[in-house]
């Protein structure tokens, strides 16, 4: 009977759910792959699996693989942002504009005003938590939908950081100014962690950093008052209110947060110098909605997302491997998609898990009674 209760833990529901769902998107994938060109989807597949192991040189793969956690820092983040808000009863669908405000702050920030690293963290975590809040007001003062207005704000907030960072463009492009070269003081500190993955420039203290905020979050939901009252206002903001709880500043304390972790994310990958910010783009940012899988694929638990942000990455990247000239390297956004829809089914696993494991309990102590009747 050890193993049923094993089983009926909810992390360990959660990690098999999760697993399940990534086999099934991958089986299906390869399946879409035998569709377009059987010859050559067994490679394609394993391609795509193995990203940066697909370099046969050991500094290569070591490059490739930080190339991968930079990405992750602030898709991890995205994901706290999401399951942070999720935790205590909202839907914060507006990570991707929190996201992009973020970007425009530490960006105006580095390059306009040419503040070091961390005015331009600070300036990026303030911007998405703003914007966090003032969807919370919305909610607690006019009982407008998070989910409304985070969708109108997303908008809102790509086409005002686009005009706010042309002012900080290149002449001969739409792209903002190199970071790198207009103003060193802005890149996050890389600690000499960068030798560690063949003197990789793009490695910074964001990828330990977003693992601690992970840890943190993880202590400040379960391990706190406050985290307490902000799921508690979260489950039931009038049972909260006559418990004494102040359910309207929970609301809006909860959005802010979430909007920070959002915020953060953006600083996290701009300040690296990894990617720069085209003023032109009228598509919001993927990593904010890819948040959103990395959350639920992590079971809603701050630990689960590090591991779940680290794999949708490890997949994104490993398209750009694939043989163009028969696949187009979209096709890993197309599996992470597949994985992304089947993490719906999530609670529908865990549920049918429970279902067996009682009906197993219950058989197990029929023949227990039978057997002491006898």
């Amino acid at each position: 009977m050890k193993h049923y209760n094993l089983l009926k833990n909810n992390s360990v529901q959660s990690l098999i759910a999760s697993l399940m769902c990534i086999v099934a998107g991958l089986l299906a994938g390869y399946v879409v792959l035998l569709i377009i060109n059987a010859e050559g989807s067994w490679e394609a597949i394993t391609t795509i699996i193995k990203n940066f192991f697909y370099y046969p040189s050991g500094p290569a793969k070591l490059k490739y693989l930080g190339n991968t956690l930079v990405k992750t820092a602030p898709l991890l983040m995205c994901s706290l942002s999401v399951l942070f808000a999720n935790k205590t009863g909202l839907f914060n669908i507006g990570v991707a504009g929190q996201y992009v405000v973020g970007a425009g702050a530490c960006l105006y920030l580095a390059l306009a005003l040419q503040m070091p690293w961390w005015v331009c963290l600070l300036g990026a975590i303030a911007a998405g938590a703003l914007l966090g809040a003032l969807s919370g007001a919305l909610k607690t003062l006019f009982n407008v939908n998070e989910v409304i207005s985070c969708i109108m704000f997303n908008w809102i907030s790509l086409y005002g950081v686009n005009m706010l960072l042309t002012q900080v463009k290149e002449i001969a492009s739409p792209y903002t100014q190199n970071l790198r070269t207009a103003n060193p003081e802005a890149m996050l500190p890389g600690m000499g962690l960068g030798k560690f993955f063949s003197n990789n420039q793009y490695v910074t203290i964001a990828i330990p950093l977003s693992v601690l905020v992970a840890v943190l979050i993880w202590i400040l939901l379960e391990k706190t008052k406050l985290g307490y009252e902000l799921k508690a206002t979260g489950n039931n903001k009038h049972a909260a209110k006559y418990a004494g709880m102040k359910e309207n500043r929970n609301i809006i304390l909860t959005m802010a947060i979430s909007g920070a972790l959002a915020g953060m994310a953006a600083a996290m990958l701009y300040l690296t110098g990894y990617e720069q910010w085209s003023c032109s783009q009228s598509n919001i940012p993927g990593m904010g909605f890819n948040g959103i899988a990395a959350a639920f694929l992590g079971g809603l638990h701050p630990v689960g997302s590090i591991f779940s942000s680290y794999f949708i990455q490890h997949i994104t990247a490993g398209g750009a491997y694939v043989d163009k000239a028969v696949y187009c390297a979209q096709v890993s956004d197309f599996i992470c998609s597949l994985i992304i829809y089947l993490c719906g089914f999530v609670l529908f696993v865990k549920s049918a898990m429970n279902r067996s494991i009682a009906k197993r309990e219950e058989k197990a102590v029929s023949k227990t009674n039978e057997g002491g009747n006898k």
